[in-house]
């Protein structure tokens, strides 16, 4: 077979070698005719980018690095299936780091992935405010999702409006005819997980009631076995209490087995969780949820991040992604 060179890829389409670099690097302006010819010709020939000889030419690895606190949970994984996707047809490869929720672990793999020269990094969420570990030299550039920056004039954030989907959550607890609605969260509360816990409070202050520490939140310790029983006695010992958001599916989930499985479900609690994972729809009662949009926060983090290769402006610059209730 014939190993075609980007010139016959040129002439077999019948534009010039440099609309075929364009369409190639998705970068210049072309027609979306033009696009469509370059690639259909490109896959007919089965030719290919030498991306070492490219990368050295111009000095790109046209690797992204992508840090995430957690490749299990389920929006962090399917966020990352979207983005490495994209980041693929776009000529890139992914490089995905789990750092288990350890800040060590973390600034390890950021010193690996500058010292393997990617083009850029994606920061998925975490506890602590990010910033790169203080270095001299010029770090790469880099956007945060659902993590906040040290410095915002260093990067991009984008987020799903957390405080909304709360908002949302309580409301529809309220409209289901609680009085008075907890929320469950973990003991460390991630960034997202501060922005849920005011948008719940946001609620119950807007139907007139002051949010008590002490009964309208539980916070459980991720790591301890004995969490959910603790749970199921603060339950047991506040009737009042008729509606639960969980900052997450899981913990929406966990604790709605906790209820059945001691006989709490004769008080007809009503949950509503976080991220509507496919698993929420398998309970028994199925679980409404609030989803968000990863299509769209893949979206605009890849088009971002390639934008502050290429020398965009938009640093400093903060994107909001709607939610929306999952009725079940």
């Amino acid at each position: 077979m014939k190993k075609h060179s980007i010139k016959d890829i040129a002439q077999l389409s019948g534009v010039s070698v440099a609309t075929v670099s364009r369409v190639i690097n998705n970068n210049g302006r072309f027609s979306e005719e033009t696009r469509r010819k370059v690639l259909q010709v490109i896959e007919e020939t089965g030719y290919h980018t030498n991306y070492n000889a490219k990368g050295l030419r111009m000095k790109r690895s046209y690797a992204i690095g992508i840090i995430v606190p957690d490749i299990t949970n389920y929006f962090f994984a399917k966020l990352i299936e979207n983005i490495e996707g994209l980041l693929f047809e776009k000529g890139y490869s992914a490089i995905i780091c789990n750092t288990a929720r350890n800040s060590q672990k973390e600034k390890s793999y950021l010193a690996m992935l500058e010292n393997k020269g990617v083009d850029g990094m994606i920061i998925i969420s975490g506890a602590e405010i990010f910033s790169f570990p203080s270095h001299e030299g010029k770090t790469p550039p880099y956007i945060c999702i659902d993590r906040e920056p040290e410095s915002l004039s260093d990067t991009v954030f984008i987020s799903s409006d957390h405080k909304d989907g709360a908002v949302q959550a309580a409301n529809f607890l309220f409209d289901s005819g609680c009085r008075q609605p907890l929320i469950l969260t973990h003991s460390l509360l991630t960034q997202t997980g501060q922005k849920r816990l005011q948008g719940f409070i946001q609620a119950l202050a807007d139907h007139q009631l002051d949010f008590q520490e002490q009964l309208n939140h539980i916070s459980l310790d991720r790591d301890n076995p004995a969490a959910y029983d603790q749970a199921a006695r603060f339950l047991t010992s506040h009737p009042e209490i008729d509606g639960i958001f969980a900052i997450n599916d899981l913990l929406a989930i966990e604790i709605q087995n906790v209820i059945i499985q001691t006989g709490l479900n004769k008080r007809h609690y009503k949950i509503v969780g976080f991220d509507d994972s496919p698993m929420v729809s398998l309970t028994a009662p199925k679980i409404s949820s609030i989803r968000q949009d990863i299509p769209k926060l893949a979206e605009i983090s890849v088009e971002k991040i390639l934008q502050l290769l290429q020398g965009s402006n938009d640093l400093g610059k903060m994107f909001s992604v709607p939610v929306q209730l999952i009725k079940r």
